[in-house]
């Protein structure tokens, strides 16, 4: 084999490796009243074209409202439901313990879908740094 095939072989190689990548991407919540729902029905659709996809949401601030037991939206939805339906497709939910901490929160007051980083926004620049896509709804 000359070096132009082996080159050749090898840039297709490179190129189906790239196509077959899984893409990671997280998603950024700080406040449920304005990002929850319109964050939640995005990440469903993100992940029905793109079946592949690994989402990470992490939340912080007033973002973290949406994961505790029986939070609801302005119109009455419930989070829950949404929440896990989207966690059984493989999405993670991340809460920030340090609101957790300045807002007296307990890590039981969360729906049992809810995983916990010690700093939202550390986690976040964390995924960004590994090659995640940032989305904020």
């Amino acid at each position: 084999m000359n070096l132009r095939h082996f080159l050749a072989a090898a840039a297709l190689a490179f190129t189906a490796t790239l196509s077959m990548a899984q893409d990671a991407v997280v998603y950024h919540i700080d406040d449920a009243v304005t990002q929850g729902l319109k964050g939640l029905r995005n990440i469903r659709n993100h992940i029905d074209v793109d079946t592949t996809a690994k989402v990470t949401v992490v939340t912080h601030a007033n973002g973290v409202d949406m994961l505790m037991e029986g939070a609801k939206n302005a119109n009455g939805t419930e989070y829950a439901p949404l929440v896990a339906a989207l966690k059984n497709r493989g999405v993670t939910f991340e809460v920030c313990e340090i609101t957790l901490k300045n807002r007296n929160l307990k890590k039981e007051q969360f729906i049992q879908e809810s995983d916990f980083t010690p700093s939202g926004v550390v986690r976040i620049a964390k995924l960004q740094k590994a090659g995640a896509s940032y989305i904020k709804p």
